[in-house]
């Protein structure tokens, strides 16, 4: 099969290489399409602390299973399925607590095992033993259902941040992610969605999702958002990015008992931020973060974008194949695209 190896920190080969041979719990999944995630451009460029070289990356996947192992129950050759990649393990106290993205023993395809930059995967015991394979209906397609594995993240942000019918929600970066937060958000009942971004480029692209737009680069944020709310200011911020700044100045957007969400992780090397905590303690504020999803919330995105809540198609700009992988990982980066799609 053919596979894109991540051999090193920015050192992807494209190679020939055997078909994995599976245990009697797993799966062989023929991968039909796998997203590229931001996390993949960091992983390239820096490696990751959970990450063994060499790896086969990818984790935002769909595709069809080929080979069952003899233990495996609920599935046969020929499913459509799309996997979410964060594997708990079922047992730990958070797992039972039914808070699985804390898992103390949490495993990640595209880290721990190898992931969907390949045409063959394997999918690992574990993660169906506890949901992570989640069957696609016969009209989503694979490019649609690969890009689950973001919504799901969403989903579980939203459902953090208490989303309510009539809230006035600010998002902060207009990335796929900000996009997908300004869809939900609306679902869910929101009585106006703001998205804000410094980049004019990144807002066209997110045009699609009606929100009301704001280049920071050009216009006071605050000031829109306080003309937009009447002055109440917005009654909840999600931090779409993960960039100090925007956590930091994210107070001066909250209405008071409103709730801010940092959705985007900042760098290992510089996690600490700045902020005026009185704000938080007169205003009453909840402040809370997102750390990826669970199975459930794979399957309820999976729903989603079936149904047509969530077009997909609003999010795919490119597809490829895995011998572009490069080019598609310089696209995200590069901001030109929301996702890039690699076929295998």
């Amino acid at each position: 099969m053919k596979a894109a190896i991540l051999k090193d920190i920015e050192n992807f080969e494209i190679v020939e290489t055997k078909i994995p041979e599976i245990k009697k719990d797993e799966v062989l999944l023929k991968v039909k399409a796998c997203a590229i995630c931001g996390t993949d451009i960091k992983v390239f460029h820096h490696g990751h602390k959970h990450i063994v070289f060499p790896r086969i990356t990818g984790h935002e996947l769909s595709g069809v299973i080929e080979e069952i192992g003899e233990e495996v129950k609920g599935f046969k050759k020929g499913d459509r399925v799309a996997v979410a990649p964060a594997v708990p393990c079922g047992e730990c106290y958070f797992c039972r607590r039914g808070w699985q993205t804390m898992c103390d023993n949490l495993k990640a395809i595209g880290y721990h095992f190898d992931g969907g930059f390949a045409e063959y995967m394997t999918v690992p015991g574990v993660a169906i033993k506890n949901g992570c394979v989640n069957k696609i209906p016969e009209n989503l397609d694979f490019d649609s259902a690969s890009i689950a594995e973001p919504l799901a993240c969403v989903i579980n942000g939203q459902i953090l941040s208490r989303i309510e019918p009539g809230d006035n929600v600010l998002i902060i970066g207009s990335g796929p992610i900000g996009c997908f937060h300004s869809e939900v958000a609306k679902y869910l009942g929101a009585s106006k969605v703001i998205l804000a971004d410094i980049s004019s480029k990144r807002l066209k692209l997110a045009e699609f999702t009606n929100a009301i737009t704001v280049d920071t680069s050009k216009e006071n944020l605050k000031d829109v958002v306080r003309n937009i709310t009447e002055g109440r200011m917005a009654n909840k911020v999600i931090v779409a990015a993960g960039v100090q700044n925007a956590q930091e100045t994210s107070l001066e957007f909250v209405a008071k008992r409103g709730s801010i969400n940092f959705f985007g992780g900042l760098p290992q090397e510089k996690p600490f931020i700045n902020f005026n905590s009185n704000v938080v303690h007169y205003g009453e504020i909840f402040i809370t973060g997102t750390h990826g999803s669970t199975p459930y919330h794979n399957k309820i995105a999976i729903d989603f974008i079936a149904s047509g809540k969530i077009n997909a198609k609003n999010y795919i700009t490119e597809k490829m194949s895995i011998d572009k992988i490069l080019n598609g990982l310089k696209l995200v980066e590069e901001r030109q695209v929301l996702k890039a799609i690699i076929n295998p």
